[in-house]
């Protein structure tokens, strides 16, 4: 039999219950064997929970038991988390986490620490929510060399992305909505400020290029600044706007990685990606370009991530089932700004102003603009060589365009 305990009884904790008591004949049968919740840790009191009986406010409590196998996190953040991780695993027993944050700022010492005790510590749910991609990275993919990472790795940015854009709401607007509807935070600084999607895509690279990216390491920049103007000329020129991570290998063991609004064509796939949807785009040099698409985020979705873990470690507990990077590096992670791209520009200027800064441009046009403004494509250029151009240019928006 393998005990598993539960660390938080929120939304991915009280789903991991729900699934593994639910589906328990199923998870039975694929394991060979019996899997069972023996504890769910959480300083709150659920007196009408059906799982009323299994539940302690004491860790140590788990951390004794030596019938405890699998400890699963769900707690989130990377101050409590990081201490019951680090002694769960101390202690032999294999973690279990959806914790973006733990993993991206303390991933490569956890893995450490596992592989000293022997056990595993896996985070499937911590990228893709209910999306398979981990796991493809480190085994389906494994005959390739990865190129790049382009990810929608947030619910939330999307659906108010996708909500400007086919509502025709302001930001206030669609957040408000997305607010009333669960999908984002009473604080949404996490979300829309990029640095969700910014721990999830540092996650993403460290297993595609195996060495610790840390979340301090990569340029974030979230969609607080997009317009219904900025919609508008995307979509006059076949654009719609995503929030993006990328990681790209460079030259010499180097990462490129960081997160921004872009312009993403509509022959992409990516730009058909909508509401709280999340997709990552994989490019290996023998598979080419694959894609991961699904829920990036919910009660259930996630708990499925998570169980399908906790099924890996008791088919074999004594398994190594590591996933392994090597430590990170100051000056591991370089600039986007030797990146050289089209450009998004919307600007307090004429179009002729515009030509003469910037040579040669495309020109958008939307109803309503006012007198003054300006909106154009860039021919490709790096973002310094953009900057020098506009300089001086009062300038309202600019993005990448992929």
């Amino acid at each position: 039999m393998v005990n598993v305990a539960i660390l938080g009884f929120g939304t991915v904790g009280s789903g991991v219950a729900d699934v593994l008591t639910r589906n328990s004949a199923v998870i039975d049968q694929r394991v060979d064997g019996l899997v069972r919740l023996k504890y769910i840790l959480d300083v709150r009191d659920f007196p009408d929970s059906p799982y009323k009986d299994l539940f302690v406010k004491d860790f140590s409590v788990i951390e004794n038991d030596p019938e405890v196998d699998v400890v699963v996190e769900t707690i989130g953040g990377a101050k409590v988390a990081l201490d019951f991780t680090q002694r769960a695993l101390k202690a032999g027993k294999s973690v279990v986490s959806s914790n973006k944050e733990l993993v991206a700022t303390h991933g490569y010492d956890l893995l450490q620490l596992a592989k000293e005790h022997g056990v595993s510590y896996l985070f499937e749910a911590s990228v893709g929510g209910g999306i398979p991609i981990l796991r493809p990275l480190t085994a389906c993919l494994a005959a390739n060399e990865l190129d790049q990472i382009t990810g929608i790795l947030n619910g939330t940015t999307n659906y108010i992305l996708t909500r400007m854009i086919k509502a025709g709401l302001s930001f206030d607007q669609a957040l408000k909505e997305a607010q009333a509807n669960g999908y984002a935070e009473q604080d949404p600084t996490a979300d829309v400020d990029g640095h969700d999607a910014c721990r999830k895509i540092c996650i993403l690279a460290a297993l595609a290029f195996g060495q610790h990216v840390y979340p301090d390491q990569v340029p974030t920049q979230g969609i607080r600044g997009v317009t219904l103007a900025d919609v508008a000329y995307a979509d006059s020129c076949g654009y719609k706007i995503k929030l993006l991570g990328r990681a790209i290998r460079e030259p010499e063991g180097k990462v490129c990685a960081f997160v921004a609004p872009h312009l993403v064509s509509c022959e992409n796939p990516l730009a058909g990606v909508e509401d709280v949807f999340n997709a990552i785009a994989v490019t290996g040099n023998a598979v080419g370009d694959v894609m991961f698409y699904g829920r990036g985020a919910g009660k259930l979705p996630t708990a499925s991530a998570v169980v399908a873990d906790v099924i890996d470690i008791a088919k074999d507990t004594k398994r190594d089932h590591h996933n392994q990077w090597g430590p990170g590096a100051p000056d591991l992670v370089v600039s986007p700004d030797g990146l050289t791209s089209r450009w998004y520009v919307r600007a307090q200027t004429t179009m002729d102003q515009a030509r003469l800064a910037c040579g040669e441009i495309q020109p958008l046009a939307r109803a309503g603009a006012p007198a003054g403004e300006a909106a154009f494509l860039t021919a490709p250029m790096t973002e310094p060589q953009l900057m020098d151009r506009l300089a001086g240019m009062e300038v309202g928006s600019r993005f990448r365009v992929l």
